[in-house]
């Protein structure tokens, strides 16, 4: 979408925001929230950082909307993961998700939700708290599907779905971590395929 205007001084700022939006996103999940300075991130995106703010905000802003792009797109994986029929499958695709978006060759390594905020200071801490929710969320989700599996008989009675759920969540930010480590995409699959083999059936 080509969004155009006038600026204070009367210079037309033209530029694609859905594309400018993209190039940050892959900034801030190369370099994290504080490591993605102004200049990297404009330099990317091909604008001022006078049009960076007109179009997006300030840094934190422009942080939240790359977040939310990226959980609608490299970790949409998550959102068709929940709907797969099974618990196993579920956790499966959650797994094979995370190591397929974490390798990919034309993609920063590991993942902007783990990464984002790790080394952030004071002035990140914002985001930090962000990431945190988010991750959260993310468990949340997985914790609902998995109590729907007990509640149907797909897991056993006395399985934990809140602790299960934060036994996928630690293996898929810790495949995250190992693919930012430059671990490969064959390796982190027989990792999670280990990881599920004693999965609980009913």
């Amino acid at each position: 979408m080509e969004t155009k205007q006038n600026g204070p001084i009367g210079r037309p700022r033209g530029f694609d925001v859905d594309e400018a939006l993209e190039r940050a996103m892959l900034v801030f999940w190369e370099h994290g929230y504080e490591g993605a300075s102004l200049a990297t991130l404009t330099d990317a995106m091909g604008i001022s950082t006078t049009s960076m703010y007109a179009a997006f905000g300030n840094k934190e802003k422009l942080f939240r909307k790359a977040l939310e792009r990226y959980t609608e797109g490299p970790s949409a994986y998550l959102a068709r993961a929940l709907e797969e029929p099974t618990a196993l499958d579920v956790a499966t695709a959650i797994l094979a998700g995370t190591v397929r978006t974490t390798t990919r060759p034309a993609h920063p390594h590991g993942c902007l939700g783990v990464q984002g905020a790790l080394a952030a200071g004071e002035s990140g801490r914002e985001v930090r708290e962000l990431l945190v929710a988010w991750r959260n969320n993310g468990c949340s989700c997985i914790r609902e599907r998995f109590q729907r599996a007990v509640d149907d008989g797909d897991l056993p009675p006395g399985t934990d779905p809140g602790l299960l759920a934060r036994y996928v969540t630690t293996l898929a930010f810790g495949i995250a971590v190992q693919a930012a480590s430059g671990i490969g995409r064959d390796e982190l699959q027989e990792m999670a395929d280990a990881a599920l083999r004693n999965w609980p059936l009913s």
